[in-house]
């Protein structure tokens, strides 16, 4: 939902019960966590794993790990902001596109990490 013209979001409906913006909070934190969790395994792919052929098929799978990340860091807030929207105006949690997503992504990659190193 949108905020009215001039009026910030924070100032809608009332505020939730701190438990639950704290809640939320630790929510979005376990998701950047994971977004830099993977992001180091990028990193760690790209620097250490030069002996794995085709070399063309690691750096795509760091590119992707690093995308993912990304998306993960961009969506954790948006998941994040979400929620406290739906808390003060007390509607429903909004469904989060972020849990298949992830599940999608690191079953391809996971994947295609076991058909090259099953070579």
């Amino acid at each position: 939902m949108k905020p009215a013209q001039g009026q910030n979001w924070r100032e809608q409906g009332e505020e939730p019960d701190y438990r639950f913006s704290l809640a939320n909070e630790r929510t979005f934190l376990a998701w950047v966590r994971t977004a830099l969790a993977i992001l180091a395994g990028a990193i760690l792919l790209h620097e250490f794993a030069a002996h794995i052929q085709p070399a063309a098929l690691v750096a795509g799978a760091s590119v992707a790990l690093a995308l993912l990340s990304a998306l993960l860091g961009a969506g954790a807030y948006q998941r994040w902001k979400g929620n406290e929207i739906a808390m003060r105006l007390s509607r429903p949690l909004p469904y989060s596109r972020l849990l298949p997503v992830v599940s999608v992504c690191i079953l391809t990659l996971s994947a295609g990490a076991a058909v090259v190193l099953a070579r």
